[in-house]
């Protein structure tokens, strides 16, 4: 399972689609606000990759989604705490 989840933190595909998730929901967030947006859009990413054959991993299907939920879970977490902390300095 670490193997899977070092495999899938350092997949470049994923970490631009977390990054134009987030940019897109911090300028849509007056009027979608925020939960929704980012638990839809880690989902999507989570369930794409492994669907698309985008990666050759032998686990199965749900443990891939399982495991890219965990890893959006936390690169999301990082880009909010890394905007809150662009918002405070700019105060």
């Amino acid at each position: 399972m670490g193997d899977l989840l070092a495999a899938q933190a350092g997949d470049l595909f994923r970490i631009g689609l977390l990054v134009a998730l987030l940019l897109t929901t911090l300028r849509n967030r007056p009027i979608t606000g925020m939960l929704l947006p980012l638990v839809a859009g880690a989902v999507f990413v989570a369930v794409i990759i492994p669907l698309t054959g985008a990666t050759t991993r032998p686990e199965p299907m749900t443990t891939q989604v399982l495991a890219g939920l965990l890893v959006n879970a936390i690169y999301i977490a990082i880009g909010l705490g890394l905007w809150s902390l662009w918002q405070r300095r700019g105060r």
